[in-house]
């Protein structure tokens, strides 16, 4: 397996406007300068073992029946259960956005070929569409979930884990930022995922 090379290189072909869509679900979590947000493989280059480290430190992931099983959890459940029960929000955008890139990753590892990482991602856009009508709205979902789960730390050995709110609030302006061009929210609009797919 080639390690380090520019992502581009290895998958060349770029993403039809339904598959980034899919994709940039995940951008608010994707904040690190290495993260690749237009290609299904999750980093600007080609490092496999990095996917499989991520997956076991983060998720304790380390096979394919893990990432299965946890996919389903946060599809179906999630973070948006706890929230639901403590605060009576549902933020599904939380869940969302963690779903894919787990299956981003779970496809760098080697967990997931890449047709069974494409039919896993369309699984979850009818509900996420049928949740949210814009990308400022799965924003908004996406941020709200985000205090959810850092009040839920509170408390507990992981509290200083995340990234101060100021850090993930100025990303998400990035994104909606209307002159940021290079924006996946952008380069996909919401709208797209509803419309014939094309080639970008």
């Amino acid at each position: 397996m080639l390690r380090g090379v520019p992502v581009e290189r290895k998958y060349p072909v770029p993403l039809t406007l339904h598959q980034l869509w899919m994709v940039s679900l995940c951008a608010p979590v994707s904040r690190e300068a290495r993260a690749s947000r237009l290609t299904l493989y999750p980093y600007k280059r080609v490092n496999d073992g990095r996917a499989r480290k991520w997956l076991t430190e983060k998720w304790e992931i380390s096979t394919r029946p893990a990432l299965l099983g946890r996919l389903d959890d946060l599809a179906r459940v999630g973070y948006r259960a706890r929230a639901e029960q403590r605060f009576d929000v549902s933020p599904l955008a939380w869940d969302i956005a963690l779903y894919v890139d787990v299956v981003r990753n779970g496809f760098a590892a080697g967990f997931l070929e890449e047709a069974d990482a494409w039919r896993l991602l369309h699984q979850i856009v009818p509900q996420t569409r049928g949740a949210y009508g814009s990308w400022e709205q799965y924003a908004q979902g996406y941020l709200m979930g985000r205090l959810v789960w850092m009040d839920l730390l509170r408390g507990t050995e992981s509290e200083s884990f995340p990234a101060p709110q100021s850090v993930s609030d100025e990303h998400l302006r990035r994104l909606l930022d209307p002159a940021n061009t290079e924006s996946p929210w952008h380069l996909a609009p919401w709208e797209a995922i509803g419309r014939p797919d094309r080639t970008r």
